[in-house]
């Protein structure tokens, strides 16, 4: 098996998923015979999230980028970060990555094709719902995808913020993405929904979202232990 080297922290819950997913997908590909090698570099939260805010891009990627630099002195063989906002710097920490650098918004993008749907809606943080990164490589392939009214991204960007980072999940809260998610299926006739934060499946799946999600997190995950495995 290949070693992966994750940067995680943004935030804690979502990278403890993928640390026991990747764990738990692979030996299972190894017949329960072998776990891979993983490396975590966790970055400030909250540094990081004010980066994101101040529009501080080039010194969010040098932030990433040292971390990266760091895994890859350690053995990494391959890269990826655990959350879809820390993307927005994808194309400027790309060209400085000398191993494979897995990315979400790639990844989803080619799970809504393999899928033939036409249009889909997209829940994230503010920043990742009114930037282009992850709406882009959809796009580009030929889906529409939509995001909530002002009002109900707000919501939305509360609710993963306050409470979904922390690892809390409040049933009123969950009951809040429902509306949301409803009312793109009625207004914008969504046939899908890309849960578009890494935290967001704390409270949505399958069995309690009006459309199909499209977990980002299990998605990219799937993927990486595919090329881990190779």
């Amino acid at each position: 098996m290949k070693k992966i080297g994750l940067i995680g922290g943004t935030g804690p819950e979502s990278t403890l998923v993928y640390y026991k997913e990747i764990n738990t997908i692979c030996n299972k590909k190894a017949g329960g015979s072998a776990f891979p090698e993983l490396a975590v570099e966790s970055l400030n939260l909250f540094k990081a999230l004010e980066l994101v805010k101040d529009n501080k891009l080039d010194e969010l990627a040098d932030y990433i980028a040292d971390r990266i630099d760091n895994l890859v002195r350690g053995g990494a063989e391959i890269v990826a970060l655990t959350a879809a906002t820390m993307h927005v710097v994808y194309d400027r920490l790309k060209p400085k990555v000398s191993v494979p650098f897995i990315s979400i918004p790639e990844t989803v993008a080619e799970a809504a094709v393999a899928r033939k749907y036409k249009k889909i809606g997209l829940l994230g943080t503010i920043f990742t719902m009114e930037r282009d990164y992850l709406k882009k490589p959809v796009e580009e392939r030929g889906v529409k995808v939509v995001v909530p009214s002002d009002e109900d991204k707000t919501a939305v960007n509360q609710i993963i913020g306050t409470e979904l980072e922390y690892g809390i999940v409040k049933p009123e809260s969950v009951a809040r993405l429902i509306e949301v998610i409803n009312r793109m299926k009625a207004k914008d006739g969504i046939e899908a929904v890309i849960l578009g934060c890494t935290e967001l499946p704390l409270a949505l799946n399958k069995d309690n979202s009006p459309v199909p999600p499209l977990d980002i997190m299990q998605l990219h995950i799937e993927k990486l232990c595919g090329l881990i495995a190779e």
